[in-house]
């Protein structure tokens, strides 16, 4: 590890001592959204410190019009496409498969294998292929349970004794009774499959094998996740909501509980400030008391256009912003985007106690749990997994099918019919 990060040092030196001239001036624009393009800004000051003569504009356009925009744009040959755009890693084969001429080969603009090395291998499974690297990792999203601290104590439910989903439901009852109007958690059931992502990743199964290769959505370990999910529902553990409605209940107080990945911490910091002190968090549940306790959801990526008039500028900012501590360490104490740089987790910060989550030292409990994440692949074909799990989801909670084995068998029948890839045996 010392050895890599040195190698990296030296590299930063050697990059910012025979930079180009392009690559100390000019304008560069990204693309991203939300708390992700905020986060972005806020390391604009200290690249500047680096290179005053590049100007950085972030232009936050929301999640689904960075994703439309670039499709289009990419489908346009790269017209009206910034410098740097954000992509969600579960997303990002679709893109690199549909158009690999899109987007700069970072490799060639100085990503060598030593400034790869500082990354888990999870996070750039999505963003290579062959000798290409379409993008760099940015942040990713450790998955954690996000509590209310006074809803807990009321019930009388201590979260170190939540180890299974099966104590999840069973707290979730005890807590509903001893605060009324107050739900245990909220899943996206028709708009997104979060719960299914999480869970499968956790229990090492997902819509595709790790290589990319077949369909593994019909697996046991996804069928017993599916199950999971229905019992959770079924017990009022899990209620309909969509994001926004999440962001509400969390400031109104008729949540328990928030199981998403490490960046949502953010959202309920903004989104919430006057309940600073009354949440907390501990790690994800399993379905057996020795299963695992790790899983992945969401995170995003850097890419630099091929359409760039300037990407060595782009280049710096993005090696700035994703392989120092000073870049990453800054977006997780401003906004909470939780780093994929493995140096960033030794950073002094990161061990703080945090006074918004109860003098809780939450983040080296959130990224203790890195190291375990397995790798799963979205793949070009994450689109078609999609659309059919959300469908076949609604139905077997609506009682068309007789068990979750038939729901997803079913899934993975249609996913082989759209996509024309293998069902895992």
């Amino acid at each position: 590890m010392r050895i890599h990060l040195a190698c990296a040092t030296l590299a930063l030196a050697t990059a910012m001592a025979t930079g180009s001239a392009s690559a100390q001036s000019g304008e560069i624009t990204i693309w991203s959204w939300n708390v992700a393009a905020s986060a972005l800004q806020s390391v604009v000051p200290g690249f500047n410190q680096q290179f005053p003569d590049i100007k950085v504009t972030v232009e936050d356009l929301g999640n689904q019009q960075v994703f439309d925009k670039t499709l289009a744009g990419c489908a346009a040959g790269g017209a009206g496409m910034p410098d740097i755009v954000t992509v969600e890693n579960f997303e990002a084969e679709g893109f690199w498969n549909q158009f690999p001429d899109c987007f700069a080969n970072l490799k060639e603009l100085g990503y060598t294998p030593e400034l790869q090395a500082l990354f888990p291998d999870f996070k750039r499974t999505e963003l290579e292929v062959g000798d290409v690297a379409y993008a760099m990792p940015w942040d990713s999203g450790p998955v954690a349970v996000f509590y209310r601290r006074d809803f807990y104590e009321k019930a009388g439910v201590d979260p170190a004794t939540i180890q299974t989903w099966d104590d999840f439901i069973e707290a979730g009852k005890k807590i509903a009774e001893a605060n009324p109007g107050v739900v245990m958690s909220q899943a996206d059931f028709n708009g997104d499959s979060e719960w299914f992502r999480m869970i499968g990743n956790e229990q090492g199964c997902g819509y595709y094998s790790v290589d990319g290769q077949s369909i593994t959505i019909n697996q046991p370990a996804c069928v017993a996740t599916l199950e999971k999910i229905k019992e959770m529902k079924d017990a009022g553990t899990l209620t309909a909501a969509i994001w926004d409605e999440k962001i509400q209940s969390n400031t109104a107080g008729t949540v328990a509980s928030q199981v998403y990945g490490g960046w949502f911490e953010g959202s309920i910091r903004d989104g919430s400030p006057n309940l600073a002190g009354k949440w907390g968090v501990y790690p994800m549940p399993s379905l057996t008391p020795d299963g695992p306790h790790a899983a992945n959801l969401g995170g995003s990526s850097l890419a630099i256009t091929n359409n760039s008039a300037n990407k060595e500028a782009a280049w710096e900012f993005v090696k700035y912003a994703l392989t120092t501590n000073d870049g990453q360490v800054t977006m997780l104490r401003e906004f909470g985007l939780v780093p994929s740089l493995i140096s960033a987790l030794e950073d002094p910060y990161v061990s703080q106690p945090q006074p918004y989550w109860g003098d809780q030292p939450i983040w080296s409990e959130i990224l203790a749990t890195l190291p375990n994440i397995q790798p799963s692949r979205g793949t070009a074909f994450l689109n078609d997994a999609e659309s059919v799990y959300r469908a076949v989801q609604t139905r077997y909670f609506n009682g068309e099918y007789p068990d979750a084995q038939a729901a997803l068998d079913d899934a993975a029948s249609q996913i082989a019919s759209a996509t024309g890839m293998p069902i895992a045996e």
